[in-house]
């Protein structure tokens, strides 16, 4: 079984930053692919940013430029450096984690901004 931990979330206002942390634990032989996504009340779950264990990074052109992923492969923790915060950037945080064939998710973790 795999455990997903995250903090780091909050309330903040616009032009504000945030760090959110992820740290996967278990049966994680085999873990690659760590990203994260983020979900606004009434609409879909949508991919924030991406990181793979060489460090090659994928962004969502809306965070692009402000938010910057990182993970540590010695804690299997993958952290989201969120700067200039916009009130639209108000959502849950998901971290999601492949282990293997498998997709994990993490609780969630609420990021607000006030404008």
């Amino acid at each position: 079984q795999v455990q997903l931990v995250e903090s780091g979330g909050g309330l903040v206002q616009a032009g504000g930053s945030l760090r959110l942390s992820c740290a996967a634990s278990g049966s994680i032989f085999g873990i690659s692919l760590m990203g994260w996504y983020r979900q606004a009340p009434g609409k879909q779950r949508e991919l924030v940013a991406t990181i793979t264990p060489g460090g090659s990074t994928d962004y969502a052109h809306s965070v692009k430029d402000r938010f910057t992923i990182s993970r540590d492969n010695a804690k299997n923790t993958v952290y989201l450096q969120m700067n200039s915060l916009k009130p639209e950037d108000t959502a849950v945080y998901y971290c999601r984690t492949r282990v293997r064939l498998y997709d994990y998710w993490g609780q969630g973790t609420q990021v607000t901004v006030s404008s």
